[in-house]
């Protein structure tokens, strides 16, 4: 899980941390990070399968550095992979430190969701559009 000197991925969500997602120590709580995670690889997960979507697996999350309060947590989300019902989205978390333009990954995970129709049942998902091609002039 190496560092990168830059986050892969489109930001999808961006959030402060504050005093009261604190554990004892004053840093913020694992769980707050993952559950913003979660939700940023929600919103992925919903553009690319167009309609409804549930986490089923989170894979290896091992966390780099702490979020501290103040800190901005950035989360950068890329399909990695699509099925036929599921799919497999990278998620990343940076801290851009408190009265700084510093920036830190702090953790990373491959999130898996799977499309559900409104029964909650496992639905197709739609046929990945084609990358966009212009005619050659």
């Amino acid at each position: 899980m190496g560092e990168t000197s830059d986050p892969r991925g489109d930001l999808t969500v961006r959030t402060i941390a504050m005093p009261a997602d604190t554990n004892a120590n004053g840093d913020i709580f694992g769980g707050w990070v993952m559950s913003q995670m979660d939700q940023a690889g929600g919103i992925a997960g919903v553009d690319q399968a167009q309609g409804r979507v549930v986490t089923v697996a989170v894979d290896a999350m091992t966390f780099i550095r702490p979020v501290r309060v103040g800190d901005v947590l950035c989360v950068y989300t890329r399909v990695e992979s699509v099925g036929r019902t599921s799919m497999k989205i990278q998620v990343e978390a940076w801290a851009r430190r408190f009265r700084t333009k510093l920036r830190e990954k702090v953790t990373e995970a491959t999130f898996t969701f799977v499309a559900i129709d409104d029964d909650g049942r496992p639905r197709r998902l739609p046929k990945p559009e084609p990358e966009s091609s212009s005619p050659e002039p």
